[in-house]
């Protein structure tokens, strides 16, 4: 149910949802705010679920949208708080077992316990991924990515990807006009069509060739400063 390497296999799955409790929610239902007590690890099955954090003003970031997996597997494992709220999207079917089931089948199950670690490693380094390419891309390369990751993933048959400019915005850290004014000369130069509340990517070759090229730029300055770090 994961996507890429770590997905869990069907087997696994069984084993680690078995008995688990099955809801369906409709889009705008919270799942779990941000800095809850956790209790519980989810499944999503189908639908989209809004990964977000704010900040003391209240300003939103959305951190991640998933349309599977495991979420709130962090505070769930140690116990602490929620790190991050979690909302549906569209409508979503969610499978979910208590902290304590979750320790048991580990216990029982070292293969369930090893897809735990793995799954915490990869997520560190997205993590780790995501704050190199907020520091050290522009926000042309950062958009670029994302809608390529977005239409691989999220797009309906159509290849629209059903986010708004707000939505974009609050992906990417940035402003709604910075959005707006990316996608309009983007739109003019054949990358992107545009309407009301969604995007379609036009050319996923030349926005690839836009974010690999910032991503080389990175790369040249991060070898740089190593270097430059050795002769001292």
């Amino acid at each position: 149910m994961e996507n890429g390497e770590n997905r869990l296999e069907p087997a696994l799955f069984a084993t680690l949802f078995k008995g688990a409790q099955r809801d369906r929610l409709p889009a705008g239902q919270v799942i779990f705010q941000q800095d809850d007590q956790a209790n519980r690890l989810y499944c999503l099955v189908s639908g989209t679920i809004e990964i977000s954090i704010f900040s003391v003003s209240g300003r939103k970031l959305v951190v991640n949208l998933q349309t599977s997996g495991l979420i709130g597997e962090i505070a769930t494992l140690d116990g602490g708080r929620r790190t991050a709220a979690a909302a549906c999207l569209s409508a979503c079917e969610v499978l979910s077992i208590s902290r304590a089931t979750l320790f048991s089948r580990m216990e029982q199950h070292p293969p369930v316990a090893m897809f735990m670690i793995r799954l915490l490693c990869d997520r560190l380094r997205r993590m780790s991924a995501d704050v190199g390419d907020l520091a050290l891309l522009n926000i042309e390369a950062r958009l670029a990515k994302r809608l390529i990751m977005l239409g691989q993933n999220l797009a309906d048959h159509e290849g629209w990807i059903r986010l708004s400019q707000s939505d974009l915005a609050e992906l990417l850290g940035a402003t709604r006009e910075t959005i707006n004014k990316t996608l309009k000369d983007w739109t003019r130069d054949g990358l992107v069509h545009l309407r009301r509340g969604a995007v379609r990517v036009a050319a996923p070759d030349l926005l690839s060739r836009l974010a690999v090229k910032q991503v080389h730029n990175r790369e040249t300055i991060q070898a740089s400063a190593l270097r430059d770090g050795m002769k001292r």
